[in-house]
């Protein structure tokens, strides 16, 4: 059986942390690599490099290269006085995409799982009490995923913060497009939930 040179096996190896990539697919990707010019490949090593210096916002806790992210750091956003809640930097990023939100944001950094591990303490709750205290915070928008550990995500931090700011939820419901027939009752459930006046 052929020997790869170790650079390559130490690249594939790297390859294969990556979530749902194996063995194999790890390979293609490395001999994908090999077939760049060698300006792509150093561009590659320089852009891979420069993730040592990327680092959590200070506030909301999104991958920044400053302390401060831009939005955290926009007095205007600041000063709108609403945060969104959200799990994870994919969320936000969504909302973001959207344009239909002008405030702050802050990343719990995953929901309430106790099968899995995950109280409390192991989300950013602690860092948003920290901020509504320090700011001027009217509200917080949740914008976490209508999941079981969504659900019970929400009505935690609202038990725990009822005294201090209002707390809005985000709708959820029938998408777009979507038929009744193929949709689960949670999302049916809150389709009703969320139901308005035509």
């Amino acid at each position: 059986m052929i020997q790869l040179p170790q650079p390559l096996k130490s690249l594939i190896l790297n390859f294969s942390k990556l979530s749902g990539v194996g063995e194999r697919t790890a390979l293609r990707y490395v001999l994908q690599v090999l077939q760049w010019d060698k300006s792509d490949q150093l561009e590659f090593a320089k852009n891979l490099s420069a993730l040592k210096d990327v680092r959590n916002c200070q506030k909301c806790g999104v991958l920044s290269d400053l302390d401060c992210c831009p939005i955290c750091a926009d007095q205007a956003r600041v000063d709108h006085g609403v945060i969104c809640v959200v799990e994870g930097i994919s969320d936000l990023m969504a909302i973001e995409k959207s344009g239909q939100f002008s405030g702050t944001y802050h990343i719990l950094g995953g929901v309430l799982n106790p099968l899995a591990g995950i109280g409390p303490d192991k989300l950013r709750v602690k860092e948003l009490i920290e901020r509504i205290r320090d700011k001027h915070v009217q509200e917080l928008v949740l914008a976490i995923n209508p999941s079981v550990e969504g659900e019970a995500t929400c009505s935690y931090l609202k038990d725990l913060l009822p005294d201090f700011v209002s707390m809005k939820r985000i709708g959820f419901g029938v998408p777009i497009g979507g038929n009744l027939e193929f949709l689960d009752p949670l999302t049916i459930m809150k389709a009703f939930e969320n139901k308005s006046n035509l």
